[in-house]
C-alpha cells in the first residue's frame, strides 16, 4: 500500500467515526480560545472545562484579562497543571494583546507566537479552529499515532508536522488534527493496546512495530 492510498484509507475511517469533529475545549470567541488552550498544556481538558467557564466569567476579555492580579488568576486555575506559570502568562499575553493588537486576538502565526505562553503548537490550534486557517498541530496523540501508522518515524513533533502535512490534502488538516486526537482517546491508547484489533493500525502499523507493541507490559 502506498503512503497516498493509506492515508486515503485513514481518512475515510476517520470521516465514518468523527463526521464533525468537535472542537473539546469550551469557549466562545478567539481569546477564549486561546486561553483554553493555554491552559490544556500538560492538562486534560475536562480539567481546562471545568476552570475556564469560572475564569471566563471574571475576564472574557483580554482587558479584562490584564486587569486582574496574577494571583487572581492563579486561585482560579489552581487545579491546573503548572497554575502558577500560565497565570502569569494569561496576564502577560492579554497585556501584550491590548497594547500591540488592540485588544483582538491576531489571525498571524508569528504574532500569535510572540504573545507570552503560545508556542507554535497553541498557535496552530487557535489559526485553525478560531480562523478557519489550514494547521496540523501535533499534540501526544496525533505523534504516537503517527508513528504508529508508519506517516512518521516518530523523532520530533516537528517531522511529525511536516510529514502529516504531505500525507494528506491541505483541505483535510483541520478536521483530520480533531479526528485523530479523538480516535486516540477513544480507539489508540498508548499504553495496554492490541494492536492487531485496531480499527487502523491492524492494517496501517508495521509488523515490526506490532510485535514491538504486543511485548510492551500491559
Amino acid at each position: 500500500m502506498t503512503r497516498a492510498e493509506k492515508a486515503a484509507r485513514i481518512v475515510r475511517i476517520l470521516n465514518q467515526l468523527y463526521p464533525m469533529p468537535p472542537i473539546p475545549l469550551r469557549h466562545d470567541d478567539p481569546f477564549t480560545l486561546l486561553v483554553a488552550v493555554v491552559l490544556s498544556a500538560q492538562t486534560t481538558d475536562r480539567k481546562v472545562n471545568e476552570v475556564s467557564p469560572i475564569l471566563f466569567s471574571r475576564a472574557a476579555t483580554p482587558q479584562e484579562m490584564a486587569e486582574m492580579e496574577v494571583e487572581e488568576i492563579r486561585d482560579i486555575i489552581r487545579t491546573v497543571g503548572l497554575a502558577p506559570t500560565k497565570s502569569k502568562n494569561l496576564k502577560a499575553l492579554s497585556a501584550q494583546l491590548v497594547s500591540e493588537h488592540a485588544g483582538k486576538v491576531p489571525a498571524d502565526f508569528e504574532a500569535l507566537e510572540a504573545l507570552p505562553g503560545v508556542g507554535h503548537k497553541t498557535a496552530s490550534v487557535v489559526m485553525a479552529q478560531a480562523f478557519g486557517v489550514p494547521a496540523f498541530p501535533v499534540d501526544t496523540h496525533i505523534h504516537r499515532l503517527a508513528a504508529r501508522w508508519s506517516l512518521s518515524n516518530g523523532k520530533s513533533v516537528e517531522q511529525t508536522e511536516r510529514d502529516l502535512k504531505r500525507a494528506f490534502d491541505r483541505s483535510m488538516w483541520n478536521d483530520l488534527h480533531l479526528q485523530i486526537i479523538y480516535f486516540g482517546r477513544e480507539h489508540c491508547p498508548a499504553r495496554g493496546h492490541d494492536l492487531t484489533r485496531c480499527p487502523i493500525c491492524s492494517w496501517a502499523a508495521s509488523k515490526k512495530r506490532i510485535r514491538e507493541e504486543a511485548r510492551r507490559p500491559r
